[in-house]
């Protein structure tokens, strides 16, 4: 059990975590035809913006209320009801996701008051579907917005089941952490279709942000779950919650409609897939498909080969909570040593991270854990504290800006952990030494014969 310590210091020096704002933006635009809106300075924004445009290189649907001074002080009620106006105007949006700032908070704006308020003065705004999640962003961190603005569009949009209806074994919820790329929900989608269940994923990333070209432009997200699909959640069979920072989402869906839930810390390594894949085959009654049979073999056969330059390695880590406790467990599995583990914002998750301490902290507190590692494992931020210790770095997280393909990395599932392996094991080979014809220049007392002995009689 790992000890959860925080860092003692006065103020963030090299950043590990992100806002929650951001956080909840993010998870809006996994939503279709959705419009992001924070409200808060312009600055706020155009950090948000910045970040998500360098890490999935696309167009990023992102707007801000833009206080100023004056109406941060005098309140914000004029400055939602404009830009809620201009968006349903210009860009015709299906749902406008409002994430509050710290400027915001700070003030006290009611935004749910205001949005009762706007409802009343625009009824031609009623099909637009307005969700507001607080996520002031001095507490806390990105994960924390995501959940809580995921959890905001359960309670908003799905709607209870009636008593007379019977739920569909077939259907599934999928609630994604914010640890899973658009490939990642790629790749469960496959796994859940293999078993003959039809899946809604709440926020579905991989329609909006998996680096397609659209057919027609348009301003808000381009794909995504659909506002309707989301008010039928409550008709489905079981809930699946893949990281600990979906427990909250599961069980509002679970009190509002009363669909059962099966929460999974991770689906990175092979046990947390065989637990997965016997869940499956268990609500859907099918055999495992011979496809993901062979697939397991293939992970199998992985960790024995990558095992050879994983296991014995001294491993260093800065994620948040979901994203360290998936690749720590992994490779802890795999023989490696975590031997530091810094991390963003709490999670009952930590606790059972395989490290004698979690810190909260930023990469100067890493790097300065991390002297005597083999490997760090962080975002693009953590690229010249790997230069300054001269440890190789694999990028993970968000954000990856200094590489191609973001998006559509694969962590979870058999493939997507066989692959993962592969790679780590790549890096941390590529920094051993090959034997080769012209070693015994620097060191030529291997090719010296011994001294004779003279034999004793």
């Amino acid at each position: 059990m790992a000890q959860l310590v925080k860092a003692a210091k006065a103020c963030t020096v090299n950043p590990l975590k992100m806002s929650q704002p951001i956080g909840g933006a993010l998870a809006f635009m996994g939503m279709r035809g959705a419009m992001p809106l924070l409200h808060g300075s312009q600055g706020c924004t155009s950090f948000g913006l910045v970040l998500f445009v360098r890490h999935f290189r696309e167009a990023i649907p992102l707007q801000t209320t833009a206080m100023s001074e004056v109406a941060t002080v005098l309140g914000g009620y004029d400055n939602v009801e404009q830009a809620v106006l201009n968006i349903a105007k210009r860009t015709k949006p299906e749902i406008i996701g409002i994430c509050s700032t710290g400027v915001t908070e700070t003030k006290g704006d009611d935004v749910q008051g205001y949005i009762a308020l706007i409802r009343e003065k625009h009824p031609e705004l009623a099909d637009i579907a307005l969700v507001y999640v607080s996520t002031p962003d001095f507490k806390d961190a990105f994960q924390d917005g995501w959940a809580k603005a995921v959890t905001a569009l359960v309670e908003a949009l799905v709607e209870p089941r009636a008593a007379n209806v019977v739920p569909d074994p077939r259907r599934i919820n999928v609630l994604a952490g914010c640890h899973l790329t658009p490939g990642d929900i790629d790749e469960l989608r496959d796994l859940f279709e293999a078993f003959g269940l039809s899946a809604t994923f709440l926020p579905d990333l991989s329609g909006s942000l998996d680096g397609h070209i659209p057919d027609d432009f348009t301003p808000t997200t381009i794909g995504g779950t659909g506002c309707d699909a989301a008010r039928a959640m409550g008709l489905a069979g079981w809930t699946i919650a893949i990281g600990e920072q979906m427990r909250p989402a599961a069980v509002a869906l679970e009190a509002r409609a009363g669909v059962p839930f099966r929460l999974f810390d991770r689906l990175t390594g092979l046990a947390a897939n065989d637990a997965l894949v016997g869940f499956l085959s268990e609500i859907s009654g099918r055999a495992v498909p011979a496809k993901y049979r062979r697939q397991r073999g293939q992970l199998v056969d992985a960790m024995l080969d990558g095992h050879f330059h994983i296991g014995g390695r001294r491993i260093a880590i800065g994620a948040e909570p979901d994203l360290l406790f998936a690749i720590g467990s992994m490779l802890h599995e795999m023989g490696a040593e975590i031997v530091a583990a810094v991390t963003t914002t709490q999670s009952p998750v930590l606790e059972r991270l395989p490290a004698s301490e979690v810190l909260i902290g930023d990469l100067e507190d890493l790097e300065a854990r991390a002297g005597d590692a083999d490997l760090l494992i962080t975002h693009s931020h953590g690229r010249q504290a790997a230069a300054r210790l001269g440890v190789p770095l694999f990028r993970m997280g968000l954000p990856l800006f200094d590489m191609l393909g973001a998006g559509h990395l694969v962590s979870v599932g058999y493939r997507g952990t066989r692959d993962l392996i592969f790679a780590i094991g790549n890096v941390l080979m590529a920094q051993g030494h090959a034997p080769g014809p012209e070693d015994w220049r620097e060191h030529p007392s291997i090719l010296s014969a011994p001294e004779p002995k003279e034999l004793v009689q």
